[in-house]
């Protein structure tokens, strides 16, 4: 279980960017869920927005690819895209 200010994942799975462990803040969770996950992972503005940027463009990447051969996992991509938007737009 990951302590707080740590990543979510500290077994070196992701790609050298912590940030990436958060992109399932975006497309999993809606905005208050996503505040309660930020609490308790603690982690730092920088790095929140850069998880941000991680699921937007994973998002972007993922929809047009499956739209039509997945829909679920396309429902997902836009779900994540949908959530990124909401939070730039509180935030801006």
């Amino acid at each position: 279980m990951p302590t707080r200010g740590s990543p979510v994942s500290s077994t070196g799975e992701a790609i050298g960017d912590p940030a990436v462990d958060l992109i399932v803040a975006w497309n999993l969770l809606e905005d208050k869920g996503r505040a309660a996950f930020r609490d308790a992972v603690g982690v730092d503005q920088t790095t929140w927005e850069r998880g941000r940027a991680w699921a937007l463009s994973i998002g972007i990447i993922t929809y047009p690819y499956y739209v039509h051969t997945n829909p679920a996992l396309a429902r997902v991509s836009r779900y994540q895209i949908d959530q990124v938007v909401a939070d730039i737009s509180r935030t801006a």
